[in-house]
This record gives C-alpha cells, structure tokens and sequence, in this order.
C-alpha cells in the first residue's frame, strides 16, 4: 500500500518560515519525481516544485527565491523549506509522487495535504 504523509503544516506571519516533510512508503522513492503542489480556497491546484530523482528543482515564478525543495532518498522522504511566507502562500499543501516508465505507463500518488495559514 502505497501512502505519502505530510507534516509541517500550520500558522505562521507574515514573513515566517515553515518547514513541511512527505514521507513515503510502499514505492521506490528513489526513482520518482517528487513534487509540492498547493491550492487555495476557491482556486486551482497549482505546482510549487519538483525535484527530479537525480535532485534537479524547478519551482514556480511565484516561490522562487522564497521555497526551496529537497530530498533525503534514505529517508524516502522530500521537503520544502518556505521563507518569506506571505499571505497568498496559504494553502492545503499536498505531497505528489511520479513515475513513468519507459513504455510510457505513469504512476501518480498523492497525500492527504497539510494546511499552511499566512496570516498578515
């Protein structure tokens, strides 16, 4: 049984810092692109940053310089690291895994989301 479980989330200023964690279990983590995507009340979900299995990160214009996505293939675990937190930062955050194989079979696993407040 595959399961991805986030933790980290919660109430920070504006300016704040949060710190969020994905563990995972029952896939190859190593080999998987490992993403953040969050989504606001009322918006659509939007992709934060993804870590390819060989550490290449690639974030969206709007965390770039602020967010910083990492991961610890012993653990099967990837963070983001936030800064500069600022009210448009809050979201359910969710932990999203993927896979395709070379015939073009795609594997896709998400969490359950954590909660991230900003408040000004």
């Amino acid at each position: 049984q595959v399961q991805l479980v986030e933790s980290g989330g919660g109430l920070v200023q504006t300016g704040g810092s949060l710190r969020l964690s994905c563990t995972s279990s029952g896939i190859a983590f190593s080999i998987y692109t490992m993403a953040w995507h969050r989504q606001a009340p009322g918006k659509e979900r939007e992709l934060v940053a993804l870590i390819t299995r060989d550490g290449s990160a690639n974030y969206s214009d709007s965390v770039k310089g602020r967010f910083t996505i990492s991961r610890d293939n012993a653990k099967n675990a990837v963070y983001l690291q936030m800064n500069t937190l600022k009210p448009e930062d809050t979201a359910v955050y969710s932990c999203n895994a993927h896979y395709t194989m070379s015939r073009g079979t795609e594997f896709d696993y998400w969490g359950q989301g954590t909660q991230v407040t900003v408040s000004s």
